[in-house]
């Protein structure tokens, strides 16, 4: 099965659908504060009265594109993905880096728009920051529920760990080691192999 792709299938219709499906493509490649409404207008061929009809800032607008992104890499594309090719459990955690390996060869790929634009809002208070680590939660929970189902005695914690794994492995990809995914995957099977001695992935 051919690596998803993790943008709209078809050309959007609604105003709305246009700049949400302009942000996505445009934030998740250049992040969010590079971006400015002018680019996102022209992108989706949309007046910026439209726009502010729709969102009412730019921030509404990148909380909805995360929130977009969720739905289509995390959840219809990764864990979609690590669910069908792993036969248990722990399988399906090693899985992960298989399928981002992928994703790192692809010539779009453009690393984790969750991190990206965590980086990018520095105030603790700022509701795109509060919406990144929101997000990024989310994904410590999809590994805390497989750790949990393998056996983990401390699923959170080794969760944690993963994640790390996870996120370093798309930030060395980003500097180019595409072979970043399958180092990441040599570190989980030493990680397992500590928690669940005598289990097979």
């Amino acid at each position: 099965m051919a690596l998803a792709d993790t943008r709209a299938p078809s050309k959007p219709r609604s105003g709305r659908e246009r700049i949400l499906e302009a942000a996505y493509d445009l934030f998740s490649r250049s992040g969010v504060r590079a971006i400015g409404v002018d680019t996102i207008t022209v992108h989706a061929d949309v007046a910026k009265m439209t726009l502010y009809r729709n969102f009412t800032s730019k921030h509404e607008l990148a909380m909805a594109f995360l929130q977009l992104r969720e739905e289509r890499w995390v959840k219809d594309w990764l864990q979609a993905e690590v669910c069908r090719r792993g036969s248990s459990p722990a399988g399906q955690l090693l899985a992960i880096f298989d399928v981002l390996s992928e994703w790192f060869a692809r010539d779009d790929f453009e690393g984790c728009a969750f991190v990206t634009s965590l980086l990018e809002f520095d105030d603790p208070d700022d509701p795109v920051r509060k919406a990144c680590i929101s997000h990024l939660a989310n994904i410590r929970a999809f590994l805390a529920e497989l750790a949990a189902a393998a056996g983990v005695q401390d699923a959170q914690r080794f969760a944690t760990q993963w994640h790390i794994l996870m996120k370093g492995s798309i930030v060395a990809a980003g500097e180019g080691d595409q072979d970043a995914a399958k180092r990441a995957q040599q570190l989980g099977r030493l990680l397992l192999a500590q928690e669940l001695p005598g289990v097979s992935a």
